[in-house]
């Protein structure tokens, strides 16, 4: 489909190849290396750091990841934990993937080079550059790109399986989306956030008596870290050194989340918590939690939002057609619009998005989420009449052309669209963490310890 309104395969492939930009790519997977044969001189073996089913992740791949992880800290002001309790944090994140990546490959999920490719030129134009850009850059960096290549192959990889494992089976019931509505008595105009930090201690796969006695022990341990906390010691440290939750080199913090967003289980707790309140020990699936009530905002939203109708004329970027040649298409397009050729009859004729082109290129009124947001940021950005450089989209390239601008109220539609929206992102972050415990918990793992 060659629409640019926002599907959720085109979303997942944005959401995903802009957070591997963000970390410079590191997904810490490898295959076993051997080494090479030399001229009688001695050759450095790289160490295994661990096993996984029957594949391998390397020391030098951990290393990498850590400095990467320590980069992407750092940028947002934070620093990391103890070398060796970032080093087991980040080794387990990579094992996770790791076991993920292989549960793909049994069951038969790819990615074309078409999509990888796409998916590279979208993070190139989302900062500025082109692909070569992107290149020199990342090898300034000293990513190398091939790697950075398939780095993003493996993101997209892991969020199609998602897809197909988890995604399609999350529903919301109508009778869910009446709930939530009227707790917030039918009005999104006014949502309460919460600013949340965790500390997870994780309990064993094992069943029976051996996980019985692993959640003792965690609801040992977190109760030890609630005691230093009552004390004074600072929550945010603590998380850094023992939890075990992805989120641990941030302190455990959770960021800013409205009510939708936080898992139930942990929603039910904060409820009536006054600001700077230590809650837990909580027993969820994966373990024994502790949770930091930071601060609470409310978050107005306008019950007016801006909608535009627009019209677009779209080349695509495939095996056949390259993006400088792409590029050339729609220069000649725009050359020949300031001759005073109609946007709609050149819409007829070149452009690609079968959904469109026979109407001139029109596209329905479009309201905020709607379009890819590559599109709709372009689209936003235009005066009524005027029309686009090339925008870059996961679809191709598109000129745009804004023919209407209107401010609307928010009709019950769309409140229950919001609302069922939300629960389904709350229900799928719970879904997620607990199918991604189930991979693992039927996953070999060897980790080895230093000189093995």
């Amino acid at each position: 489909m060659s629409s640019p309104r926002a599907t959720k395969k085109s979303m997942n492939i944005v959401c995903y190849a802009w957070l591997t930009l963000a970390m410079l790519g590191a997904s810490g997977l490898v295959s076993p290396t051997r080494a090479q044969p030399t001229s009688g001189r001695s050759v450095m073996v790289d160490r295994v750091a661990a096993v996984v089913n029957t594949q391998v992740i390397l020391e030098s791949e951990v290393q990498r990841r850590m400095r990467q992880s320590a980069q992407t800290l750092a940028k947002s002001g934070q620093k990391p934990p103890p070398t060796a309790v970032f080093r087991e944090q980040v080794l387990d994140r990579m094992i996770t993937d790791l076991a993920l990546v292989q549960r793909a490959s049994q069951l038969g999920v790819t990615v074309d080079e078409t999509t990888l490719t796409r998916a590279i030129g979208t993070i190139a134009q989302q900062n500025g550059l082109t692909v070569t850009g992107l290149r020199d850059q990342l090898e300034k960096e000293g990513t190398p790109f091939e790697r950075f290549r398939e780095d993003i192959r493996e993101e997209i990889l892991l969020a199609r399986l998602r897809e197909r494992e988890v995604d399609n089976r999350v529903r919301v019931s109508d009778a869910e989306v009446d709930a939530l509505l009227a707790s917030r008595g039918q009005s999104l105009a006014s949502e309460e956030e919460l600013l949340v930090r965790q500390i997870l201690i994780a309990v064993t796969e094992a069943q029976g008596d051996a996980r019985a006695r692993s959640r003792d022990q965690a609801r040992r341990i977190a109760e030890d870290l609630l005691t230093k906390i009552k004390r004074g010691e600072d929550f945010a440290e603590l998380a850094r050194l023992n939890s075990n939750s992805p989120d641990a080199p941030a302190g455990g913090s959770l960021g800013w989340r409205t009510a939708g967003r936080i898992p139930s289980l942990f929603l039910k707790s904060l409820e009536g918590a006054q600001v700077g309140a230590v809650i837990g020990p909580i027993d969820s699936g994966g373990g024994v939690h502790l949770l930091k009530l930071e601060d609470r905002r409310s978050r107005l939203a306008s019950q007016l939002v801006d909608v535009y109708r627009a019209r677009h004329i779209l080349i695509r970027v495939d095996e056949q057609t390259s993006e400088p040649l792409a590029l050339r298409r729609l220069a000649e397009v725009k050359r020949r619009l300031s001759l005073g050729e109609d946007f709609g009859a050149l819409a007829r004729e070149i452009s690609q998005d079968p959904g469109s082109a026979a109407r001139g290129g029109e596209l329905d009124w479009a309201y905020p989420g709607d379009m890819v947001p590559e599109f709709e940021r372009a689209a936003m950005n235009l005066r009524v009449r005027e029309v686009s450089e090339a925008v870059r989209s996961v679809f191709g390239f598109h000129l745009i052309e804004v023919l209407e601008k209107r401010r609307e109220p928010l009709t019950e539609d769309r409140l229950r669209l919001a609302a069922r929206m939300a629960l389904r992102e709350r229900k799928l972050g719970e879904a997620v963490d607990e199918w991604t415990r189930e991979v693992r918990a039927n996953t070999f793992v060897e980790t080895k310890k230093s000189g093995e």
